[in-house]
């Protein structure tokens, strides 16, 4: 059963679609680079994050997906930041990997406010193992097609992002070139990469001294694909413990779950369980994320603040 049902995610996913969308994660709000350039340089600090999602655990050849972001002011308007994305179905049988180095340039929009404008490019490299499928299918006809191996496609993105120390709003389109990996004449599959639109958004509001509360939103619209709309809401106390869950339209309830370990250093994990039908199934034991975030104090930030975004 479990070959049976990877085999038709894998037709479902890549071959039989027309609109292939970015990879998706529950703790969105802590991994804002890798949807919006605008974002590089706005906390003000020097920082490092990581992120590992293993999608579907129990489901062999589930998705997993590991990102890595890293930016910082550079002067009092510019920000950089660089990100990688990499994206696995299938134990191998399809593989990619996303890089581009993100610029911001911020101007004071209010008293308290500020508004960013950001651009990426970079370059998306795609594999396809027809070998590793066939070991899904063995009555399958795939080995007849030709591997792709390291497939290099560039990039470019943009984003606008505005924000305070209690609110923030952002747009972005990481995506302009819409790049087809392979069209088999239109007669069994293919697959392309369409463009990804974003609209992110919080509110922090004090509840009491110790406890600070962030509703958030995400939507993303892909042509071809049904809107994605995540909503959240996390607590926070004492700048230290976060406890959140969130609800991902029509198809997950997550639990979220972070902790601030020293002003540098922030933990956070994230359980996903389906409410679709795949969600019922037996051997899929929901999706985990784990995050990592680090960060340095630089000249435009003395001191690191535990902020929410």
């Amino acid at each position: 059963m479990k070959r049976v049902l990877i085999v038709l995610m894998l037709f479902l996913t890549f071959w039989s679609s027309q609109a292939q969308q970015d990879a998706q994660y529950t703790q969105y709000m802590y991994n804002t680079l890798s949807v919006n350039p605008a974002y590089a340089g706005s906390r003000g600090v020097f920082s490092v994050a990581g992120l590992h999602r293993s999608q579907w655990v129990g489901l062999d050849g589930a998705p997993t997906t590991q990102t890595i972001n890293v930016h910082s002011p550079v002067s009092e308007r510019i920000g950089l930041g660089f990100s990688f994305i990499n994206d696995e179905i299938g134990n191998g049988t399809t593989q990619e990997s996303n890089f581009d180095a993100s610029f911001s340039y911020t101007v004071p929009a209010s008293r308290t406010g500020k508004l960013s404008f950001g651009l990426k490019a970079g370059g998306h490299l795609f594999n396809l193992d027809f070998n590793r499928l066939q070991n899904f299918n063995p009555s399958g006809n795939t080995t007849q097609e030709t591997n792709i191996d390291n497939k290099f496609s560039p990039n470019f993105g943009a984003g606008v992002y505005y924000h305070t120390e209690k609110f923030y709003a952002g747009i972005s389109v990481p995506n302009f070139l819409e790049t087809k990996h392979f069209d088999n004449d239109g007669n069994s599959f293919s697959a392309s990469e369409r463009m990804n639109f974003y609209f992110i958004s919080g509110i922090v509001t004090d509840l009491s001294y110790d406890w600070k509360f962030k509703p958030a939103i995400l939507f993303k619209m892909v042509k071809g694909a049904p809107l994605q709309a995540d909503f959240s809401a996390n607590f926070r106390y004492q700048d230290k413990l976060t406890l959140g869950a969130a609800y991902r339209w029509s198809a997950a309830w997550s639990a979220m779950l972070g902790y601030q370990l020293s002003d540098k250093l922030m933990l956070g994990l994230a359980y996903d369980r389906e409410t679709t039908e795949l969600g019922s199934q037996a051997f899929n034991d929901g999706s985990f994320e784990v995050f990592l975030r680090y960060e340095l104090k630089t000249r435009y930030r003395k001191i690191i603040t535990p902020r929410f975004f």
